[in-house]
This record gives structure tokens, sequence and C-alpha cells, in this order.
């Protein structure tokens, strides 16, 4: 679970509700289901609109990244690599075929039977680097999701408060309740401005991320899989992907 995320919203929801209190406002008066409804209502409408129905399902299953990260361990990866470098330069490079058919991950399993197959290099690098770019557009596309739904939801904040505000003024009648009722209707002005601040514009900002951070993972076991085939010595490699990881040795 990552805590940043989990104390960045108690943070953020506290410190307006909590601000709110201190303030005198009385806290059923900030709990509005019509107001809630109209800003996450019309703004994931107007996300769909903006994005084709695969991104949108793909967004919505990247929110669990911002919560439960993917455990990225570039020293991992750099053991991972020299083990297979020195095993390589002890038996040759049909030895990691049994790595290869091991490998969990599908980006290394891909990479190793590359190498054993014999595959030239650059058309080795090549391969990876377009699996590696279309990582990145999945990403991207999430990213700009939650952008999106960042920067619709103040808005339709406003709409909701305008309905509220229509609402009111047919009803100038009963003047005892005009304060109450313009009150009522900028619940939804924040609901559209939380929304955007605290949850869809924080989540597009941590899955890029999380993103960087497997694209660096990915990008480490490319240069190590190269090396290895150029038949790289393995302490060589080794300091070769902790400076590529920003390490210090």
């Amino acid at each position: 679970m990552d805590l940043a995320t989990i104390i960045g919203i108690i943070l953020g929801f506290g410190a307006v509700f909590g601000g709110a209190v201190l303030e005198g406002v009385h806290i059923g008066a900030l709990i509005s289901p019509t107001s809630a409804m109209i800003v996450l209502g019309g703004t994931f409408g107007a996300v769909f609109i903006s994005f084709p129905l695969k991104a949108c399902i793909n967004g919505f299953k990247d929110i669990k990244t911002a919560f439960l990260p993917p455990k990225v361990d570039p020293e991992a990866v750099v053991k991972d690599i020299i083990g297979y470098a020195t095993k390589a330069r002890r038996n040759g490079l049909i030895s990691l075929e049994q790595e290869a058919q091991n490998a969990k991950d599908p980006f290394i399993k891909k990479g190793i039977s590359l190498v054993v197959d014999g595959i030239d290099p650059q058309k080795l690098r090549e391969t990876l680097e377009a699996e590696i770019m279309a990582y990145e557009d999945h990403k991207k596309h999430s990213v700009e999701f939650f952008e999106a739904a960042g920067g619709y939801s103040p808005t339709i904040g406003i709409i909701g408060a305008v309905l509220g505000l229509i609402h009111v003024m047919g009803n100038l009648s009963d003047t005892s309740k005009l304060g109450a009722g313009i009150a009522a209707a900028f619940v939804a002005t924040i609901y559209g401005l939380m929304t955007a601040n605290i949850i869809c514009l924080p989540i597009g900002s941590k899955i890029k991320i999380r993103m960087k951070e497997e694209v660096l993972r990915r990008v480490m076991i490319v240069e190590g899989l190269i090396a290895i085939q150029n038949g790289e010595n393995p302490h060589f490699i080794e300091q070769k992907l902790k400076a590529f990881a920003g390490e210090e040795h």
C-alpha cells in the first residue's frame, strides 16, 4: 500500500472539512448527494466523450497503481542481469534458454528468448524499445484521462452551482430559505474543485511516476541484455547498470 497516497487523501479531505468546521460550517451542509452526482457524472461523462472506451477502462484500472504500486527494485534488476551475464559468459548464450522459460516477467522472458535466438543487437534494441514505447503510450492515456477529468470537474462544479441557483431563484417567495439555498448551491463548486485537485490530478501524477519507474527498469533490462549479447564482462555490466540507475557505488 502506498502510504503517501493514503496520507495525501486524508490530509486533503481533512483540511477542507476540518477547516469548514473551524469556520463554523455545519458538516451536514457540505454533504450533498445531488452535487456529487452532478460533478462525478458530468466529469466522467465528458471524459468518456473525449477518450476511446478502452482508454477509459484502462484509466480506471490504473487507479490501483496509485494505492498498490508495483514493486520496482533496480537492485534486483542488476542482480538478475549479472546472474544471466555470468552464466552466459561461462556456458554460452544458449545456456540462458532455461532462464527464459523460468522468467515470470514477460518483458525479461521475451528479451532473453531473443538473445538466445541470436538476434542482431540492434534488432534486439529496436524490438524491446518498441515494447517500451507501447507501454508508455498505454500509461500516458491513463495519465491524460485523469488530467482531463481534473480539467473538467471544476467547470462541472460551476454548472452544478448554477443549477442550484436556478432552483433558489425559482423559489424567491420564501426569503427565509434564500441564504441556505444559495450556500447549498455552491457545494457543487467545492465538489468540483476537490475532485480535480485532491483526486484526479494527483492520481494522474502518481500514475506518471509509476510509469517512469517501470520504463527505467525496462531500459536497464535492455541495456543489460545487449551487454550480455556483446559478451561484456559481468563486473562492467554491473557498474554500467548501477550508474544507469543513478546509484552511488
